[in-house]
């Protein structure tokens, strides 16, 4: 098989950047539409975007595919919540608030949780995805019990401005948010720290024998998606302005893993571009047949996990492989020609 070309490579590099960028055009193309809802659709896909990321983090660069991130989202969701109808509105206060608790409580899960590996991790963070489902359905005084909370107040940017109710103003707000964490989240992951994590995962005794504590990298990298978990579950609250321990139990975790298998575990923007196929499948497709929705979300996990291995993240390299990508090559130099005296 023949080399790719420098053409190639620069252009498969430069993909991670030009994804942001597409996202970013994307919601602009969106919130010019005059359809008010559009607006509201993709505005309140963008929370469960920003868990997708959260759990790729987790996923993707730690290496544990988790299904516990739903903990921290339900966290920062009912301190919101609760914020707001306390009479605190201002956006920036929930945000950085729900952070804080989000890496609080991924910090205290992920202190048990990162001592495990594979199947065990999952089946434990399984566990804390049904406790949070639980405990919102119990603790009345909080969550609201099973009938929830309703008739949040919407926030505000700055004292004085008035809440955000516009659907487009809604849908700018949340995707400038989702974007910027995004983002920073991409930009930490960069450089040294990516080739650390990535050295823990691949072989984790002998990174532990070179003298890295893995175990501390393990549980920096669960606390510090815990916060990006945190403003998701804020973003739920400003986007949709009511919760129920529906909207945080083991089905919203099931459907950010998908997704992150679908868009790429190690791409933080495939793990968005998943979350809006899931719900396109489960909230479109699934119309045409009723009640079989589990059924084409399970037939997409085995079509992405057989047919996209590594996710969309991974096709150009898929592409490159079969020479899809490949620019045509040039015509090799000609043979050497060889003079030929005569002899007398």
């Amino acid at each position: 098989m023949s080399m790719p070309t420098r053409a190639t490579v620069a252009r498969l590099r430069s993909l991670p950047v030009i994804a942001p960028g597409a996202a970013a055009l994307a919601i602009i193309v969106v919130a010019v539409s005059p359809d008010p809802y559009l607006h509201t659709t993709v505005a309140r896909m963008l929370p469960l975007a920003l868990l997708a990321v959260s759990v790729a983090v987790v996923t993707g660069h730690a290496g544990l595919p988790t299904l516990g991130h739903v903990a921290p989202y339900a966290a920062g969701a009912y301190l919101t919540a609760r914020l707001a109808l306390a009479g605190i509105d201002l956006a920036v206060v929930h945000l950085l608030c729900a952070a804080v608790i989000g890496a609080a409580v991924a910090g205290l899960a992920g202190a048990v949780l990162v001592r495990y590996r594979g199947t065990v991790f999952l089946m434990l963070s399984l566990a804390v995805a049904e406790l949070t489902a639980i405990t919102a359905g119990q603790w009345r005084t909080v969550s609201g019990g099973t009938d929830g909370l309703a008739g949040i107040p919407a926030p505000r940017l700055l004292p004085g401005m008035s809440p955000l109710v516009g659907d487009r103003t809604v849908l700018l707000y949340t995707a400038t948010v989702m974007l910027a964490v995004t983002a920073a989240a991409g930009w930490s992951l960069r450089g040294d720290r990516r080739m650390l994590f990535t050295a823990a995962r691949a072989n984790e005794n002998r990174a532990r024998a070179s003298g890295h504590p893995v175990y501390v990298y393990l549980w920096m990298v669960h606390t510090a998606a815990g916060s990006l978990a945190g403003i998701a579950g804020a973003l739920l609250i400003h986007t949709h302005r009511w919760i129920t321990p529906a909207d945080v139990g083991f089905g919203t975790a099931a459907l950010a893993l998908l997704a992150v298998v679908i868009g790429g575990a190690r791409s933080l923007t495939g793990a968005a571009v998943g979350v809006v196929i899931v719900l396109i499948v489960r909230d479109v497709v699934a119309v045409e047949v009723p009640g079989h929705a589990p059924l084409l979300l399970g037939a997409l996990f085995v079509i992405a996990v057989y047919a996209l291995p590594g996710g969309l993240a991974a096709l150009p390299a898929r592409l490159r492989h079969h020479r899809l990508f490949a620019t045509p090559h040039e015509a090799p130099p000609p043979a050497a020609v060889t003079s030929v005296r005569s002899t007398p």
